[in-house]
């Protein structure tokens, strides 16, 4: 996680909400790694864990991240929680809960859904305060 919220701080430095992604695969080590951008690309679906999920994909060659873990700073959204589903990635450790726009254990519960596909083991509060503190100071500035 704490590679996570190194790239949260790089996305923030850049204007980017921030919040980072990590993938690590089954024998410990990372994959990709990404903060957002979607302002940089002007991208609406340039989300860490989907740009993560690109790059981990790319670098295996497979659509599958199957054996596969996921950090990211908060709690992805619908669209995020979908792709992590589609690439079957075993565990997701999420640090923030986001009351608002999450979709894990708040709004939709994606993966509650029997309409989901694949569920990933879910661990949440992973480096909590600190994720929350970088979003906190992030909006505040911005108020």
């Amino acid at each position: 996680m704490d590679l996570a919220l190194e790239e949260a701080e790089g996305a923030g430095e850049l204007g980017e909400v921030p919040i980072g992604a990590v993938i690590v695969g089954p024998d410990g080590a990372v994959l990709a790694r990404a903060g957002n951008r979607t302002l940089a690309a002007r991208d609406p679906t340039a989300h860490a864990e989907l740009l993560a999920i690109r790059q981990a994909c790319a670098r295996l060659g497979s659509e599958r991240l199957v054996a596969c873990d996921l950090y990211v700073t908060l709690e992805p959204c619908a669209m995020c929680a979908a792709a992590i589903s589609f690439a079957r990635i075993r565990r997701l450790y999420f640090g923030a809960p986001d009351p608002k726009g999450g979709a894990v254990e708040h709004g939709p519960r994606f993966f509650q859904q029997p309409t989901c596909h694949h569920a990933p083991e879910i661990i949440g509060g992973v480096g909590e305060a600190r994720a929350a503190a970088l979003l906190k100071s992030f909006f505040a500035a911005r108020r």
